[in-house]
Order: structure tokens, then sequence, then C-alpha cells
């Protein structure tokens, strides 16, 4: 599931840099924080 949503944030961001000059700064924020929500993910490591 998280893989997917950094996916998604990944395509926007790229479309957002070479199409959309105005929310490339918007959408560059939310992959990062993406990046970091699977970065603690991945070292807190998977429950269940």
């Amino acid at each position: 599931m998280l893989l997917t949503v950094a996916l998604v944030l990944l395509v926007l961001w790229v479309l957002g840099v070479f199409a959309f000059k105005i929310t490339a700064g918007v959408i560059h924020i939310l992959l990062v924080l993406a990046l970091i929500v699977g970065l603690v993910q991945l070292f807190r490591g998977r429950r269940g």
C-alpha cells in the first residue's frame, strides 16, 4: 500500500516538474513526506 502511494506521488511529482511549475513544490513536499514515512516503516519493521 505504501509503495503504491509513493509510486503515485513520484508520477505526480514528475508531471508537476515538467507540466505544472506552480504545483511542483507542493508535490515535491508530498513526495519527500512519503519517502520519510517509508523509511520510518522500513526501520520499524513490519508488524502483523
